[in-house]
């Protein structure tokens, strides 16, 4: 996009007349800084808090991230909304936190699907779709089974491309997706570990076309890709990049997932190959003219995978040295990479501190399209507009609550420097908090309960306010005690 300076520069050297093409151009571009923006959300699976060069990774290389980073704000205390897939979209997508929403663990719908979102929904993207915006899903769901009325289409998309099944998406060669509400058979794809048409690649393409289609109108893209989740499997030109790097053990196959005879090789080549589709995206931004005019957010649904389907853990990390990961409420599990960029807008080469959080992001991003007065009622997220922008700090006092009724049951409570966490609450729903002071232990390595008992009596009455019982995901003693809040 054509800058303020490059008008000014176009008037000095060609004199009067182009002076006064510049004076109409800047009139445009200010005109446009007034627009709504396009909104691009790039959401990746699984994808570890330090797995990006930005963020500290030395050995997966991720240049066009650290591009986006470098020309924008790279926040450092930013969460997701769970630690696992379907419930961490539904708070992103409806500004609720886990002890409100209505999805709060990956719930199988069979033979395809997962619980839905219920008709009605005030969700981020029917909410922009009734801003004028043209709405698209590219990638995976996870949030209502085919034909309810939780599916993308029922839920404010205009149209959806990807798997509707996050179980499915763990096979990125297979034999169909969907495209709406139509299923789309990929020819040379048997469900095997290889196959002719890699899923991520073309949801690349399918990102790229909708962004072409609706340039000329304000869009929303939710690019949620399916890597690097697992199983591990990429093209051979990817893997090559990575291929006698280091020393290999095959992973055999099981639990659920395919095997791969270079799995450390393979990890780090689906993460520069997402890489590579987000250089795509940005280009065609470019090339467009749409800049200026789009805010793009980059940022991963939870933490890193543990140790399973060949994924290494010890040898990769992933989460910085913080403890836990996908599945934990611990750091590790829901502290994500979160990068904004709109040149202009947001601040370029800024690192934050701010804590942000995914139940923010309806709020922000509906502020964002200039429809900050029609909020839904009874959200949990606010705006962070301001503070995306680099205009004003994030309120430092408000507590943020989570809850996850997977994994034995676990909650947390974080305001300010102290966090709380509870675990094994199904099997012990009076099991004590845990206390952290993240201030001076990120890590999470020792338990100060014993001597700051008025912050655990704090933190815990945080946690029994903000949990509200669901028929769907029964939460037993945090129930009884939510039934006790006048």
């Amino acid at each position: 996009m054509t800058t303020r300076r490059d008008f000014l520069r176009t008037a000095v050297r060609t004199g009067a007349g182009a002076a006064a093409f510049s004076l109409a151009g800047i009139t445009a571009c200010r005109a446009a800084r007034g627009a709504k923006p396009n909104i691009v959300i790039i959401l990746a699976d699984d994808l570890g808090w330090s797995q990006l060069g930005c963020y500290g990774e030395t050995k997966i290389r991720t240049p066009h991230i650290d591009r986006l980073a470098a020309e924008g704000t790279r926040f450092t205390q930013a969460y997701s909304g769970s630690p696992v897939c379907a419930p961490s979209r539904c708070v992103l997508l409806t500004g609720l936190h886990s002890g409100h929403a209505h999805i709060r663990d990956n719930e199988e719908i069979q033979p395809e699907g997962q619980a839905p979102l219920p008709a009605g929904t005030p969700t981020l993207v029917r909410l922009l779709q009734a801003e004028g915006y043209a709405t698209g899903l590219v990638g995976k769901w996870g949030l209502g089974y085919p034909g309810s009325e939780g599916e993308p289409l029922a839920q404010g998309f205009d149209f959806f491309f990807g798997f509707n099944c996050q179980r499915r998406a763990h096979n990125h060669y297979p034999p169909e997706l969907w495209r709406n509400a139509a299923r789309v058979p990929l020819e040379g794809n048997n469900g095997g570990p290889e196959g002719r048409q890699y899923a991520p690649d073309l949801f690349e393409a399918e990102a790229l076309d909708f962004i072409t289609a609706h340039r000329g109108r304000p869009f929303f893209l939710f690019f949620a890709t399916t890597v690097p989740h697992l199983a591990l499997q990429v093209p051979e030109d990817s893997l090559a990049e990575y291929e006698g790097l280091w020393p290999e053990t095959a992973y055999d196959g099981g639990q659920g997932y395919l095997p791969h005879p270079k799995p450390r090789a393979a990890y780090a080549a689906m993460v520069t190959r997402l890489d590579r589709s987000v250089g795509r995206i940005l280009a065609r931004l470019g090339k467009l003219g749409l800049d200026g005019r789009t805010l793009v957010l980059f940022a991963s649904d939870n933490g890193p995978t543990f140790d399973i389907g060949g994924y290494d853990a010890a040898f990769f990390g992933g989460a910085n040295g913080f403890r836990g990961q996908k599945g934990s409420v611990y750091e590790g599990g829901i502290r994500v990479p979160l990068i904004a960029r709109r040149p202009g807008f947001v601040p370029a080469g800024r690192v934050s501190g701010e804590v942000v959080c995914f139940q923010d992001m309806l709020p922000t991003l509906l502020d964002a399209a200039g429809a900050g007065r029609r909020f839904p009622e009874g959200l949990d997220g606010v705006s962070r507009l301001a503070v995306l922008t680099g205009k004003a700090a994030a309120a430092e006092g408000r507590p943020l609550y989570m809850e996850f009724p997977g994994y034995g049951g676990q909650q947390m409570a974080r305001r300010g420097r102290w966090k709380a966490v509870r675990r094994d609450l199904i099997k012990n729903p009076d099991a004590p908090a845990e206390l952290y002071d993240l201030e001076f232990d990120p890590g999470e390595t020792t338990d100060v309960a014993g001597t700051h008992p008025d912050i655990v009596a704090e933190l815990r009455e945080i946690m029994v306010r903000e949990h509200r019982p669901s028929a769907l995901f029964p939460f037993p003693g945090s129930d009884r005690a939510a039934v006790r809040v006048p």
